[in-house]
């Protein structure tokens, strides 16, 4: 398990689970942040936050606080 926040540009996952409270974690859900989709981190920011992560086919920009919500398994 590796947290979308702790990804280096360029690598690929699949999201496991969405963690966080109930707006945040809706949030998530509402933008394709769920269970079973594919991300690739493509942009960090000089700090780390924001970052740019592909998802469904389009460009999602998430905070590090959404993203360490965020549990994956690293693509193989």
């Amino acid at each position: 398990m590796k947290l979308l926040c702790n990804f280096a540009v360029g690598e690929r996952g699949t999201i496991t689970a969405v963690s966080g409270e109930g707006r945040v974690r809706r949030r998530l859900f509402d933008m394709g942040v769920t269970p079973g989709a594919e991300v690739t981190l493509v942009k960090k920011a000089p700090l780390g936050d924001p970052i740019e992560v592909t998802l469904r086919g389009y460009q999602l920009t998430l905070r590090k606080a959404e993203a360490q919500c965020v549990q994956t398994e690293a693509a193989k």
